[in-house]
């Protein structure tokens, strides 16, 4: 289940950031790094400590040696690509994973509305139509959706504005995702 390529930390992550928040950012960079109109990416979150003792070998390849203090608690461990036309509820609805898994993140892409624009969407739409509009909308804005949970029930959120794509202007939180956030943590179920 875990892939040889990882997410290394980004050096704009703030250090006082709990582990969960650092992981989402580092998820949110290396996401930001490969560019735009890009694939949804799922992550398995590890204990860098609990790997680096159990898994010499493998953090050794995913570049968390014992001397890397630098490193987030929590590793971020690229998954196997999502698979093409399934939708993305029915795809986490698959999910399982092993113990070693503390938590998992997904980066997605996608249209939004401002709340204002919200209250003018036509009732009874079908999902097709629904996305026809929001696409046609001026308002629309594209995002980064980077969304984390962990077993424990903690989650974090990393929202990125193409328009305004920089580390900087990365909006975080815990409850700005809910769906996705319910979605990711029902995979620990």
């Amino acid at each position: 289940m875990l892939s040889m390529s990882n997410v290394s930390p980004s050096p704009g992550t703030p250090m006082a950031a709990s582990p969960l928040t650092r992981a989402c950012l580092e998820i949110d960079e290396y996401a930001a790094g490969l560019g735009w109109d890009q694939p949804a990416r799922l992550f398995a979150l590890v204990d860098t400590d609990r790997l680096r003792r159990q898994e010499p070998r493998l953090a050794h390849q995913l570049g968390v040696d014992a001397g890397d203090t630098g490193r987030t608690s929590l590793t971020p461990v690229e998954q196997d690509e999502l698979p093409a036309g399934t939708p993305l509820d029915r795809f986490l609805g698959t999910i399982a994973w092993p113990d070693a898994v503390v938590g998992c993140a997904l980066t997605v892409e996608r249209l939004m509305l401002p709340p204002s624009a919200e209250a003018s969407v036509p009732q009874g739409l079908s999902d097709k139509q629904l996305a026809k509009w929001v696409a046609a909308h001026p308002e629309r804005q594209e995002v980064r959706l980077t969304v984390a949970v962990l077993r424990d029930g903690s989650r974090e959120s990393a929202v990125r504005l193409r328009e305004k794509d920089s580390s900087t202007e990365v909006l975080t939180g815990a409850s700005l995702v809910p769906g996705l956030a319910e979605a990711l943590a029902a995979t620990f179920s």
